[in-house]
């Protein structure tokens, strides 16, 4: 395999996950240049990443720029929500591959535009949902696929976090209708990619209620979502940035015919319950999972992401999260909160919708 060559184009909260995958996976990648507009954070990633991978890439304020000079094989995109998908078909255009931070776009069009371009220009994309790659949702899913649950019932995500103001302070892009959306778009989007993927992938009818209740935000700070799937399971989502006085959990949980599995912990990685009417192989396997949280609620998935990414496109194969997958979460969310503006059921698949169709006024609560 060649060492491909990655232009990491954000230098914010971020940052450091894609900085440490570039040292695990130094044997296949190399950083060749870190942008980012206040260049001074882009020189300390720089930095960092000769202390981490031992070689300091290119620092570049305009990725385009660095896309006109530089040989890059791979575009990694770590900035604000809203920019995602233009500096995604800017790269695209450019004939180089995108691996872009979730969520992938904030409107049905813009990431349905980065597929189609994509495809027309032979480039690969990815959408980092690292926490797929968590080893107990790995186990979930095979049992999954081995139809160790039988008949599937239902599936819940829970997200019960703590987001203050000062969080949103510090970057007053976040809870922003243009930039971010709100707690569902940010903070629960993992544990829906999740929910979803371990349901059947393929929502049909989604419903919703949400509600700006304590933060001054424009978008939501709590969001409940039930999504009926085509196969008949229900997917229930709770997600919240108002819990007080900090995070509490992050869990995934699914039900079927014949088993039951929880995961919890800080991150979606500790088996919590998992019971099933038959035993089988893999759940010797499951008991050495005990698991000790990650040091924050990133986890350390990115690592895996960027190697199946990078082996993805090497093969001329899809990454396990693709543009295709990874517009799914995104679009639940978004039917989510045309449900809760219209008071209606939306059908995923007839979807159009972007967080500029929403105003703080569909989310007030008094």
């Amino acid at each position: 395999m060649k060492k491909y060559r990655f232009m990491l184009i954000g230098c914010g909260r971020i940052s450091k996950n894609h900085i440490a995958a570039a040292a695990a996976n130094r044997d296949i990648m190399e950083l060749v240049a870190v942008c980012d507009p206040m260049t001074e954070k882009a020189e300390q990633k720089a930095d960092d990443c000769r202390n981490a991978a031992g070689y300091r890439p290119k620092v570049y304020g305009d990725y385009r720029k660095a896309l006109a000079e530089l040989e890059i094989d791979c575009c990694s995109i770590a900035t604000e929500s809203g920019y995602h998908a233009q500096i995604a078909l800017d790269c695209i255009r450019a004939g180089r591959n995108v691996l872009v931070e979730k969520p992938m776009a904030l409107s049905t069009k813009d990431a349905e535009q980065m597929l189609s371009e994509a495809k027309a220009h032979g480039v690969t994309v990815g959408v980092c949902h690292q926490n797929r790659f968590n080893a107990p949702v790995q186990e979930l899913h095979r049992a999954l696929n081995d139809g160790r649950f039988g008949k599937l019932v239902s599936g819940t995500a829970r997200i019960l976090w703590n987001r203050s103001m000062p969080y949103y302070e510090q970057a007053p892009w976040r809870g922003t209708w243009a930039q971010d959306g709100g707690t569902l778009m940010n903070q629960c989007i993992h544990g829906i990619d999740l929910l979803q993927w371990n349901l059947g992938g393929e929502p049909d009818t989604i419903m919703a209620m949400t509600g700006n209740y304590l933060r001054d935000i424009q978008a939501e700070d709590f969001g409940a979502i039930l999504i009926r799937f085509k196969n008949g399971a229900v997917g229930i989502v709770e997600g919240t940035a108002c819990v007080y006085p900090k995070n509490l959990e992050e869990t995934l949980s699914v039900f079927g015919e014949t088993g039951a599995a929880v995961i919890g912990g800080l991150a979606v990685n500790r088996i919590q319950t998992w019971n099933f009417s038959s035993p089988a192989a893999q759940d010797s396997e499951v008991e050495k999972l005990v698991g000790t949280d990650p040091k924050d609620v990133y986890g350390s998935g990115h690592n895996a992401l960027y190697q199946n990414y990078i082996e993805a496109i090497d093969s001329h194969t899809e990454p396990l999260v693709s543009g295709a997958e990874g517009i799914k979460g995104m679009k639940i969310i978004l039917a989510a909160y045309k449900s809760q503006k219209t008071g209606l059921p939306v059908k995923f698949d007839d979807l159009e919708f972007s967080t500029l169709d929403m105003t703080h006024e569909d989310v007030r609560v008094n």
